[in-house]
Order: structure tokens, then C-alpha cells, then sequence
């Protein structure tokens, strides 16, 4: 059948990887192509973790081989860019029309529309973003949670007679207790999934260009390169770390990456898994008596509500979103982010070591220690968002775009978050176990060469930014602390110094 010209193709993506979705579903093996493409351009536009380059190709060939063995034709090659893979497969193929699914990003879509391809719906997602936008027009503004509580109510998840199970959509509340001591060995006596290397793995070489630029530790199993690992995973999380995941959602515990996170983002946004199947999953759990509710609720929302909801704003935002800088922060990225020099914060050094050993970090750790630190500081938001891209585990376009110019930075000026989500030195003591004690910074002190750098910076912000945001209901009472401190000049000499020292990599 490979030398058969005519079949119709369909183009599969690197994260459109599951035979359930639009391109695929009704399609038949015997009377289709399939062409995958391994572009060269993408794999050295950046600097990128070494695992998230082994999981994203890893995981197209050994898709590509489950299609090849339904029967499918599947035309599977490396090219020097997306466009370059396609040409090359109308020459060989001539197929009779290409399709693809509407790839996730919007850059994505543009270019297929560019090119011919006919596209059809993407149903990766359980609200497409016409349906999103629907819901947003007319809107002064749409926050996650007026989003989230719309989705329970459409969807039925959660809910009993029109009302929320329990009383309340959001239990984050309870969800923030701070850690204990034995936070972190029940979760180191339950470890991650791990899968034994195979040849496939040894043989990512194969794929490389010469040029491309990767960091980080080499893979070690941890990330799911198939259907099958990746069920094993969501397997251990609602049978093993669900119950124990709601409390301490937000702790920080030095040396324990994972806690009791789900690890589960990697395959949801390959394709590996599908939302549906993995908020069933959770909701079966919770239903069966095995989970509590607000450890349930807390995971739907983190799928139903915040990764729909960035998808959402990343599809319907305009043309100049990803370029956004309300703030007009001009600070280049820390090489400490970049691995080109270390710190002495602790926080940040145990959250960029599990960045270089894991491609990961939780999203307090990604919030409330990077993006934190990268807004107080000014760091250029799409210097940030090109970093975050190439390194997490499971960033994609349309997930880090949102996610660092609209909560992150605040880049956007409050289109997706309400406030800048900074904070001095005592958020980070509260919600961590042992992130400031021992450290070489004083997280109490504002001033002085041990002051902590949260700390001396977030008055700073506060005071460099009050043009834009000192009408801000949400931090209205951190001005009024401001307006009362008395060593304000202090404390801009001495940012002043950490913003220098954070950009020659010495702080």
C-alpha cells in the first residue's frame, strides 16, 4: 500500500497523539496516509529541556508504530521545517487531500490555513474556543472561576439538582495548608511511574539536528511516551496520590518534586490522555468513597477550569497577546533560569534543580518562586515565556503564552488575573516546609546584603509600578503598608543592587 498515489492524508501533530480524536476517529486504516513530521526549525528555534525533546518525539514513533500495525500508511520523517515535511510527502504521495486536526496553537492554525490543509474541529479540549469565545462576548472581563463554574454547570460534573456538590465550586481554601514533616516521605514511599529504556529510547540521536541546543538531565523514564504509560500513570494518581493531593496543593518542600501532584499534564497535552477520561477517572474515585471532595474538586478544576480556560484566551486573544508588557519590564532572563549560574536564594535553587533533573516543576513552584521573581524583578515576559516554553516538561504554546503574560507577569494588565500574583519572602516561608531556613537571605528583612530578595523586591515593584497599580482593589491594603514604611529609599538602593546581581547571575 506505500506506493499507492492518491490516498487522502492526515497530518498528525506531535500533541495530537490519540486515534480517538477528529482526525483519526472514523478514519480507515486500509484507505489512509498519515504523515508526521519532525521539523528540524522547531527543534533549534530554542534552547530545550532534554526531555521534553525525547518525550515529544519519542512519543510520535512510537504512535506512528501503533498506527502502522492498525494497517494505516503512516509517513513518518524528519524535514528542516513543518511546511519543508509536507512538500516533501505531496511529492512522494500525491495524496488526494490533506487534513488535520486544528492544531492547539493559533500560530499552528495560521500556517495549515497557509498551506491548503483542510482542518477540522479540535475536540483535544472540552470546549472548543468558539464556544469560549460565545461565552466571553459581551463580558467586561471572564475570570477562570466565572469560566469554571459555567463548565460544572454544562457538563454535569460535581453537581446534584443544579447545585454544587458539597455547597461550594471552589475548595481551594482547603487546600492550602501549609506542610508537615511527613509530607514528604509518604510521598517519597510512593514514587512516580518509571519506564525501563528501550531501543527507541537509545536512538533519539537519529532525530537530532547537529545544531540543536539541549539541557537539562537526559531522560530517565519518568514521562510517558505512550498510551500505555500513560494509563499507568493516571492509575497511580487516582488509585495511589488522589486521596492525599487536596491539602497541601500549594506546599513547597525542598527535595520532593513531585509531592503529591499528579504528573499528568505531559501526556494530557500529547494526546496521551484525553481531559474526559482523566476527570471520570477522578470523579469515579470520589463517587466510589476512595477520595476527598476537596481533592477531587481541586484536580477538576485544574483540567475543567484553569487548562480550558488558558486555551480559551490563548485561541480568541489577539494577533499581539504573546508580545504584551503592561508593565514594561525590560530585565533580560537570570542565567541562574538558563543553568549558567546558581543562586543562593533556596527556593529558587531547589525549584530550578528539579527543572534541570525532572523538565518540571508544580505550579506554585512555576507561580510564586519563577514567575514571581522573573515580575518583581522585571523580567521581560516573552524572554520568560520562550524559557518556559523550551524547558517544562508539558509547555506548549498555547498553555505558556496565557499562562506567564496573563498570570504570571501580569503582561497583560489584568485581562486574565485580577492582581499580580508577588509576594514577598513570608509567602514562601508559609507555604514551604524548609525553603527559608536554612538560607543565606533573611526573608524578614527589607534592606541590607541579607535581606531576602522576595522580600526588598516585591516593596520595590509595589513602588515602581503604583501608576498602574495602586487602583487595584485586590492590593489596595499593600499600598497602604507601603505608604507607611520608612526606609523606602532604602529599599529601592537595595533593589537596585539585587536586580544587578540577579542578572549577572551573583545574587
Amino acid at each position: 500500500m506505500d506506493d499507492e498515489r492518491g490516498l487522502p492524508t492526515v497530518w498528525v501533530w506531535g500533541d495530537q497523539l490519540d486515534r480517538r480524536l477528529a482526525h483519526l476517529r472514523d478514519r480507515d486504516p486500509a484507505s489512509t496516509r498519515v504523515l508526521m513530521v519532525v521539523s528540524d526549525r522547531k527543534l533549534t528555534e530554542r534552547p530545550w529541556h532534554r526531555q521534553k525533546a525525547h518525550l515529544v518525539i519519542t512519543a510520535m514513533r512510537r504512535f506512528a508504530a501503533d498506527l502502522a500495525a492498525e494497517g494505516f500508511a503512516v509517513d513518518l520523517r524528519r524535514a528542516p521545517s513543518m511546511r519543508a515535511g509536507l512538500a516533501a510527502h505531496v511529492d512522494a504521495h500525491d495524496p488526494s487531500e490533506v487534513v488535520a486536526m486544528e492544531p492547539a496553537s493559533l500560530p499552528g492554525t495560521r500556517e495549515l490555513e497557509r498551506l491548503g490543509v483542510t482542518l477540522v474541529d479540535n475536540d483535544h479540549f472540552l470546549c472548543h474556543w468558539r464556544e469560549f469565545a460565545a461565552f466571553r462576548a459581551g463580558r467586561r472581563r471572564t475570570t477562570m472561576e466565572d469560566f469554571y463554574r459555567w463548565r460544572r454547570e454544562t457538563t454535569g460534573w460535581l453537581m446534584e439538582d443544579g447545585a454544587p456538590v458539597g455547597g461550594r465550586f471552589n475548595l481551594d481554601a482547603d487546600n492550602r495548608r501549609p506542610p508537615d514533616a511527613d509530607l514528604a516521605p509518604t510521598a517519597a514511599a510512593d514514587p512516580p511511574v518509571v519506564d525501563a529504556p528501550d531501543a527507541l529510547d537509545a536512538s533519539l540521536g537519529d532525530w537530532l539536528p547537529d545544531d540543536v541546543d539541549l539541557r537539562g538531565a537526559p531522560p530517565d523514564g519518568t514521562w510517558a511516551t505512550s498510551r500505555a504509560g500513560a494509563l499507568a500513570r493516571l492509575e497511580r494518581f487516582t488509585t495511589r496520590v488522589l486521596p492525599r493531593f487536596g491539602d497541601h496543593q500549594d506546599a513547597m518542600v525542598t527535595g520532593a518534586w513531585h509531592l503529591n501532584h499528579s504528573l499528568l499534564s505531559h501526556a494530557l497535552n500529547l494526546g496521551l490522555l484525553h481531559p474526559r477520561e482523566v476527570i471520570e477517572a477522578v470523579i469515579d474515585v470520589y463517587t466510589a468513597g476512595r477520595a476527598p471532595l476537596n481533592a477531587v474538586e481541586g484536580f477538576v478544576r485544574q483540567v475543567l477550569g484553569w487548562r480550558e480556560f488558558l486555551w480559551g484566551v490563548a485561541r480568541t486573544a489577539d494577533a499581539g497577546y504573546p508580545q504584551r508588557n503592561a508593565l514594561a519590564a525590560d530585565a533580560p532572563l537570570p542565567p541562574a533560569f538558563a543553568g549558567t549560574s546558581g543562586t543562593r536564594m533556596r527556593c529558587v535553587e531547589d525549584t530550578l534543580r528539579s527543572v534541570h533533573e525532572h523538565a518540571y516543576a508544580h505550579h506554585i513552584q512555576r507561580l510564586m518562586v519563577l514567575a514571581n521573581l522573573a515580575t518583581l524583578a522585571g523580567v521581560r515576559p516573552d524572554a520568560l515565556t520562550d524559557w518556559m516554553h523550551g524547558t517544562f516538561i508539558d509547555a506548549y504554546d498555547w498553555v505558556m503564552v496565557p499562562n506567564v503574560i496573563g498570570m504570571g507577569t501580569f503582561a497583560d494588565g489584568g485581562e486574565v488575573a485580577t492582581k499580580p500574583y508577588v509576594s514577598g519572602g513570608a509567602y514562601i516561608d508559609r507555604m514551604s516546609l524548609d525553603a527559608c531556613r536554612p538560607c543565606h537571605y533573611d526573608r524578614t528583612k527589607r534592606t541590607g546584603a541579607d535581606a531576602c530578595p522576595f522580600t526588598t523586591l516585591y516593596w520595590d515593584f509595589l513602588d515602581r509600578n503604583r501608576a498602574a497599580l495602586a487602583s487595584n482593589h485586590r492590593i489596595g491594603r499593600a499600598y497602604a503598608t507601603l505608604d507607611r514604611l520608612t526606609d523606602l529609599d532604602e529599599v529601592r538602593a537595595r533593589a537596585r543592587e539585587v536586580r544587578a546581581m540577579l542578572a549577572d547571575g551573583t545574587l
